[in-house]
């Protein structure tokens, strides 16, 4: 029988052996941290032009208008008072019941408790009432040019999200919660997975967010049949094995962004656009990029258009025997398709019969979401991070690509993992997130300096292999997929790069979502619509006040588009030939290399 003395000396065991893991996970901890790489101050924050230039505007419009700034520091204390007041008013009537929340709501407190329980209340109601304190302030400081306004608010976004209460376990019911029930094992175990990721960072800290022995490329992800018919130190090309009898006789090659990897294209087969297109009677063939190490340093835009698309398009057309091929490119390898295909029209080759683009973007007049880090103090920092490391390592842009939803992607995990002791969730596309892959030296500064921050392409023009490479030499017939919600590119810029673009023949199609799941988006799921519109590709405004939406997925109508460009069925290619035997299986072996920069 249980005696209390029993449960009493289980409850004891369970501390001493709780207080065993805390000193043993305390070492770990610090002997991860003391292997930090060395910071690099430019990447850690906004130069000094930052402050400079909104202190100077703060002072003029405290000079100018002292009573709007006043105004507004007198409205947060009235708001922040009467408040605490109103708090202090219910608590000493006995009631315990909190004042009336006006909101709006907030999916941070989703607990009951920060509506039911004075003190998590209290707490929630005075960061609602100093954030928007903070956002009206900024707001108000006049005089800055357009750059500093979107960065100056972009920082201060960052700052109120850094400080919620959720982020901090004495002010995080959910956490406190969890401790109580578990005995304090939750926190131990978020203890864990903390010391888990500064590990397997090297001293930094980057939230895991999917459980990374849950999925394994090539046996549950990444499964389409096919074999690397093809290897150099750029890439791997995939062709894939036909899935029907005859197929269109211009064969199609997916160039994927190599910031990620290509198995994006492929992580489940219901969801899978390569497995969709095979099904549909297309010759398909993917390059799978190198993930680059520091003797890539050198490697530049130039280097993946030549030992890259280049030859791809040239061992497709030895393989497939024809003499055109249709393209695709994602996101950045979209932007370089763009170049090469403005080269190759300078150099008179019509080896790329049309040009489809996902979520591409070729003019950079407009920044978006990146102005903050798109300026000279980010960019240098990053060109002599390049020059110390040989590569632009993945951790540089995975933390910057999640602070871009820092509350989706870097606090709420972090609050599961490290307060709740949660383990991380096996979800594909978090796998694939993380999954994250180094730039070469050269290619990053060349990329971020000539096409993001010159803007030189839409411009005066990209300067490489001798030629000056501009957008309105893109003469080939296109098809252009942008996505309604896209951060990372977004549609209004993709569709002004399009519309300067010098093609007779293009199409432009809006899905509904973001940059990933408006583009992996399969027909079966019926999940988000598109946009098409009968007006030309001129102006985004006009062009999506005439747009007819579609419910479901847009890959039937692009295969359409693109069915009537690949010519007619032929019986279906066996994969590789006498010249290009199967080297390996796909998705190839480039694919699971691990650089740790």
């Amino acid at each position: 029988m249980t005696t209390p003395e029993k449960i009493e000396s289980a409850a004891s065991q369970q501390m001493r052996d709780n207080l065993a893991r805390i000193e043993t996970l305390t070492t770990r901890l610090l002997d991860a941290v003391t292997h930090k790489r060395t910071p690099n101050p430019a990447l850690e924050g906004p130069g000094m032009d930052l402050y400079v230039a909104s202190s100077a505007a703060y002072v003029k419009a405290l000079a100018e208008h002292p009573a709007k700034i006043f105004e507004t520091q007198v409205k947060y204390w009235g708001e922040a008072m009467t408040h605490y007041l109103e708090a202090t008013h219910a608590f000493a009537q006995g009631t315990m019941q909190p004042p009336a929340d006006p909101g709006p709501k907030d999916r941070r407190f989703t607990n009951p408790l920060w509506d039911t329980h004075p003190y998590f209340n209290f707490v929630k109601q005075q960061y609602m009432i100093a954030a928007k304190a903070i956002e009206e302030g900024a707001a108000q400081i006049e005089g800055l040019d357009p750059v500093n306004r979107r960065r100056l608010d972009y920082f201060t976004r960052q700052i109120i999200d850094l400080m919620a209460p959720t982020n901090f376990l004495a002010t995080n019911p959910d956490a406190l919660e969890r401790a109580v029930a578990t005995e304090g094992e939750s926190l131990v175990r978020g203890l864990e997975n903390l010391v888990r990721d500064i590990e397997a960072n090297k001293g930094d800290l980057i939230v895991t967010l999917s459980d990374k022995n849950a999925f394994s490329v090539g046996e549950n992800i990444g499964t389409a049949v096919g074999s690397v018919v093809y290897r150099n130190r750029m890439m791997e090309l995939i062709q894939y094995a036909p899935t029907t009898e005859t197929v269109h006789k211009t064969p199609l090659i997916i160039f994927p962004p190599w910031i990620n990897k290509f198995y994006i294209l492929d992580l489940k087969p219901q969801n899978s656009l390569i497995r969709w297109i095979v099904d549909q009677g297309f010759t398909l063939f993917v390059v799978s990029w190198k993930n680059p190490d520091a003797s890539y340093a050198d490697v530049g835009m130039e280097d993946y258009i030549t030992e890259g698309y280049l030859t791809a398009l040239d061992e497709v057309k030895k393989i497939t025997g024809e003499a055109k091929v249709n393209a695709v490119g994602y996101c950045i390898a979209g932007t370089t398709l763009s170049l090469t295909l403005s080269l190759l029209h300078k150099r008179k080759d019509r080896s790329i019969n049309s040009a489809t683009f996902f979520t591409t973007l070729t003019d950079f007049s407009d920044q978006g979401e990146f102005t903050a880090f798109l300026q000279d103090d980010f960019v240098n920092g990053i060109e002599a991070q390049c020059r110390a490391d040989g590569v632009l390592s993945s951790y540089f842009m995975t933390r910057t690509f999640s602070f871009l939803r820092a509350n989706d992607l870097i606090y709420q995990p972090a609050i599961r993992a490290y307060m709740l002791g949660e383990s991380p969730p096996a979800f594909d596309l978090l796998y694939w997130n993380g999954d994250s892959t180094n730039l070469p030296g050269k290619m990053a500064v060349q990329y971020l300096r000539g096409l993001c921050q010159e803007d030189a392409f839409t411009g005066a023009g990209f300067e490489l292999f001798g030629e000056t490479l501009q957008v309105q030499d893109v003469k080939v017939p296109l098809c252009a997929i942008a996505c309604e919600t896209d951060h990372i590119a977004p549609w209004v810029s993709s569709f002004t790069g399009v519309a300067q673009m010098g093609a007779k023949d293009k199409t432009f199609i809006l899905s509904e979502s973001g940059h990933i799941a408006g583009i992996v988006n399969p027909p079966s799921k019926k999940k988000y619509g598109h946009y098409t519109s009968p007006v030309p590709v001129e102006d985004p405004a006009e062009w999506k006040a005439a747009a007819d939406y579609h419910e479901g997925s847009w890959w039937p109508r692009w295969g359409a588009w693109l069915a009537e460009r690949s010519g007619k069925k032929i019986p279906a290619r066996p994969v590789g030939d006498a010249e290009h035997p199967p080297l390996c299986p796909a998705p190839g072996s480039y694919v699971s290399e691990v650089v740790v920069v």
